[in-house]
């Protein structure tokens, strides 16, 4: 009997920034907001899967997009009350997930932008396809 093998890979095509900062969501999205002169808005709650078994967890999200160049703009909360959605990066408190191209220099603006915020401790540009959990970044 002949065995078909399916590959599945994830679309990591995207530029993920770690937020370090000990203030609620829409805290940090006002602040955002106000800063950088972005528009996010909360949505419906990122839901992941850890068994299948049990029910999802859930994290907050909101979202922003840029008709220019068709940008989309995640801000995920890495915490809620059962655990975080990125295990390994438990010392981070939100994540900024970028959908399409960006050039260096808006993100480099972005970065220092958030950086500049007083509540921020740190905010940095991570490699997504070195994290272990990649996939619960999934949209």
């Amino acid at each position: 009997m002949n065995k078909t093998y399916l590959k599945l890979s994830l679309d990591l095509d995207f530029v993920l920034i770690a937020i370090t900062a000990s203030l609620k969501d829409y805290v940090l999205c006002h602040k955002i907001n106000t800063s950088l002169n972005f528009g996010f808005e909360k949505i419906d709650d990122h839901e992941v899967y850890f068994n299948i078994d049990e029910e999802p967890l859930a994290f907050s999200k909101y979202y922003f997009f840029v008709e220019q160049g068709e940008i989309e703009y995640y801000l995920i909360n890495n915490r809620n009350a059962e655990g975080f959605l990125i295990p390994e990066m438990n010392k981070v408190d939100f994540f900024m997930i970028i959908h399409q191209y960006i050039d260096k220099e808006d993100l480099n603006f972005i970065i220092g932008g958030l950086n500049k915020l007083a509540d921020i401790q740190v905010a940095a540009q991570i490699e997504p396809s070195k994290l272990r959990s990649k996939e619960n970044l999934i949209m």
